[in-house]
């Protein structure tokens, strides 16, 4: 996956993150939506992110890759 420059992070508008409140969770493209959707994974299991937050950010990577509700 390519990396995700500072400055680069800091020009996304907040509608590109998982959790656009707190510019968490980047996904500018398809790489790095997966990313998001596995280390949230990691993050709920760990018990630093809710549930809630983790669907979240599981649908916002889904529409980017182009998955569908099943």
């Amino acid at each position: 996956m390519a990396t995700l420059k500072e400055s680069a992070r800091n020009k996304l508008p907040k509608s590109s993150f998982g959790l656009p409140g707190s510019k968490k969770y980047p996904m500018p493209n398809k790489a790095h939506a997966a990313n998001a959707k596995a280390r949230a994974a990691q993050m709920e299991k760990a018990g630093k992110l809710s549930a809630s937050s983790k669907a979240k950010i599981d649908a916002k990577a889904n529409r980017i890759l182009g998955k569908k509700k099943k």
